[in-house]
């Protein structure tokens, strides 16, 4: 379903300051503006219809078998779960620390495309709604989509806020199609908040103001989240204990992921 991005009404054909600050990005996957063609899905259809999981499921399972030579209800639900909550997270991340601006992460300004070609994964992102939040010093705190806060730790609050929002709505859907209880749910949702702040600071080259940005956001254990943010300098770099498990380590011969909380001291 193709819809189109609500902008401000001054101008409706120049980029507003978000669709701006999205296009200067630069991640391993497309992040745009607007949604380009009908083979995107907002996420707000998918969180309405929970079945449509299982088809998602269904050809991961598919890829599994090609790959492993099974699959596991386990790890299709692992992998999904970490990859839905890693959209909002995704884009959440990138521009809090590229531009100290939160974009609406409400399920129905977000829409995510899905690889066709092999691992049924999502590799695209993006966002449908010009409104952001930003702070008193932001060159478009003027704009009329703009919601100025007041200070960093507050556009971090908000961030975390509108995150949490999203991720709910994703564990009342997902967690009716899926054996994972409450606690499960959440602590990936921790993880992908928490993995977004630090990978935005990784592909733009400071990954120490990723892991400063994540300390913001998950400063300490807040509900619904699991706990703080976990990340810590080891004698081999950032490192961080994860809260949350894809299972991929139950596939035949697969190598457990780094950190995982299963199989890992």
């Amino acid at each position: 379903m193709t819809v189109p991005a609500r902008v401000s009404q001054q101008n409706p054909r120049a980029l507003t300051p978000l669709a701006q600050s999205i296009s200067r990005l630069s991640s391993s996957s497309e992040v745009r503006f607007g949604t380009p063609t009908p083979d995107w899905t907002i996420c707000s259809e998918l969180l309405a219809e929970p079945p449509r999981f299982d088809l998602w499921r269904k050809d991961l399972a598919e890829w599994m078998v090609e790959q492993y030579g099974e699959s596991d209800d386990r790890a299709t639900a692992g992998y999904i779960m970490g990859w839905y909550l890693h959209i909002p997270g995704t884009i959440a991340g990138l521009l809090f620390h590229t531009a100290r601006r939160v974009p609406s992460l409400k399920p129905t300004d977000i829409a995510f495309r899905l690889n066709t070609a092999g691992r049924p994964h999502p590799d695209g992102i993006s966002v449908l709604c010009d409104e952001f939040a930003c702070l008193p010093d932001d060159p478009a705190s003027n704009h009329p989509a703009a919601t100025v806060v007041a200070n960093e730790a507050a556009l971090a609050a908000l961030l975390r806020a509108r995150y949490a929002a999203h991720a709910a709505q994703f564990v009342a859907s997902f967690g009716q199609v899926v054996r994972f209880g409450r606690r499960t749910l959440w602590a990936a949702a921790t993880d992908m908040l928490e993995y977004g702040a630090w990978a935005a600071g990784r592909v733009s080259g400071d990954e120490p103001g990723g892991v400063t940005d994540a300390a913001l956001i998950l400063p300490e254990k807040l509900d619904p989240f699991v706990s703080a943010s976990t990340l810590h300098l080891s004698d081999e770099g950032w490192k961080r204990k994860r809260n949350s498990c894809c299972f991929h380590y139950v596939l035949p011969a697969a190598e457990p992921c780094t950190a995982c909380p299963r199989t890992c001291n």
